[in-house]
């Protein structure tokens, strides 16, 4: 499914998902119809009855499509992080309202590995849309978890910070574009 389709489909099984826009849990029951509207970076928004929700990527199968994998060269030898690998997941990270990755959006402050204690410890510092933004939880949970799964991180650490506040002065030139924002 290419974004901008739009796709009905009955649930092959049940499955969590959080409301969009303020990351309230529940649970769709298997043959519910939903409007899959967004399916970019592994995640999916989807409508039902009206009400947006966010189905994770490593629960696709449960609308027919398949989960995204990530694909890394070997690891390091010396046991050290790619800056590459860590830049290249934060950008299957997508906000589930808008279609860009929150590195276009320009909602990640930084990226850096420290060793602490023997291990790579990756630090990220972001910031969100709206401080008041329902999903930010959900979209931490999401860098977190893509983060680990790169070669040689034994642990990440997401800092929530607002100053200096988002604008959307911060998003690059192609997330303009994509949005029609100019």
């Amino acid at each position: 499914m290419n974004n901008g389709e739009q796709k009905m489909v009955a649930l092959r099984r049940d499955v969590s998902a959080r409301k969009v826009p303020d990351g309230t849990p529940v649970t769709l029951n298997r043959d519910t119809f939903v409007n899959v509207t967004q399916a970019l970076g592994g995640s999916f928004t989807v409508t039902v009855n009206g009400q947006m929700l966010r189905i994770d990527g490593t629960d696709a199968d449960a609308i027919g499509q398949q989960p995204m994998e990530f694909h890394f060269d070997p690891p390091e030898e010396d046991g050290s992080v790619r800056d590459g690998d860590l830049w290249e997941v934060l950008g299957t990270v997508y906000d589930p309202e808008i279609p860009v990755n929150v590195v276009d959006l320009g909602l990640i402050y930084g990226c850096d590995v420290i060793r602490r204690d023997g291990q790579n410890v990756v630090q990220v510092r972001m910031t969100l849309t709206a401080p008041t933004c329902g999903m930010g939880p959900v979209l931490v949970a999401d860098v977190e978890y893509r983060l680990s799964q790169v070669p040689n991180v034994n642990k990440v650490e997401v800092s929530l910070e607002f100053d200096p506040p988002w604008s959307r002065d911060m998003m690059t030139d192609e997330a303009r574009l994509e949005l029609g924002i100019y």
